[in-house]
């Protein structure tokens, strides 16, 4: 089927990034010819930029990079295009769930990223609030936070591994925030190839003209794709990179 894809948005954990958190000389290849036939290769990542500030650079950085699953946008020069921030209100309860259950918990603030580790220092309401999870091996009670967060409107819910839930402000995910950078450069979603393995991902890939798994993916995302690629341990983003550019 011919496309026309004029940007490619890659998850980084579990998508771009091998199990050893390392981008293969593959996929670096694939994405250079997708830059040289000037094509946007976008970052979509839950990270926060100073965690993904070393492989966007490594990369040749030349579009946008979504980050905290579009809580924030950044431009190639890394200025600031949008900011969603997490509700106090919302962090309160959030923090009150980890407390009533012991949980583990991290987050990301403008201020820094903290966890059960590294916990903040300050009042909760001296920080800006973009991102908060939990980190649950227990099905049960991770059942139970799920329930009470999903209720929860205001609340936007996914994961990046079928452990973890990550909690931004509802409306807030990797889709929306690739609308906004399709404004910027006049495209349409149906010129997007979004990849990834998570339920953060699976806004983008049901909203992508072409949506694409990996082949670790969770089952509910590679049930949303177009189409399934090899794993990340498997040069997966340059397969679909290279059948995409073949094709077209």
């Amino acid at each position: 089927m011919k496309r026309n894809i004029r940007l490619i948005a890659l998850d980084m954990d579990g998508t771009l990034l091998n199990s050893d958190h390392q981008v293969s000389e593959k996929n670096r290849q694939a994405i250079k010819r997708a830059k040289d036939q000037g094509i946007h290769v976008v970052l979509s990542t839950g990270r926060s930029l100073s965690r993904c500030r070393d492989i966007a650079d490594s990369l040749g950085r030349s579009s946008y990079i979504i980050t905290i699953n579009g809580g924030e946008i950044y431009d190639k020069d890394y200025q600031l295009v949008e900011r969603n921030e997490l509700a106090r209100d919302e962090v309160r309860r959030l923090w009150e769930l980890k407390e009533e259950h012991g949980l583990y918990f991290w987050s990301s603030t403008v201020e820094g990223i903290f966890n059960t580790h590294n916990p903040f220092d300050r009042e909760l309401d001296e920080y800006t609030w973009l991102k908060f999870g939990f980190d649950i091996e227990d099905e049960e009670v991770r059942q139970v936070i799920l329930n009470e967060v999903n209720n929860n409107e205001a609340l936007e819910v996914t994961n990046s591994s079928p452990t973890n839930i990550e909690i931004n402000p509802t409306g807030v995910n990797k889709a929306a925030a690739l609308m906004k950078v399709c404004e910027h450069l006049n495209l349409s979603m149906e010129e997007i190839m979004a990849v990834g393995d998570s339920m953060n991902d699976i806004a983008m890939i049901h909203e992508a003209g072409f949506g694409v798994a990996m082949d670790n993916a969770q089952d509910k995302v590679k049930e949303e794709a177009d189409w399934v690629t090899l794993s990340n341990n498997k040069d997966g983003v340059a397969h679909a990179i290279n059948k995409v550019l073949d094709e077209q």
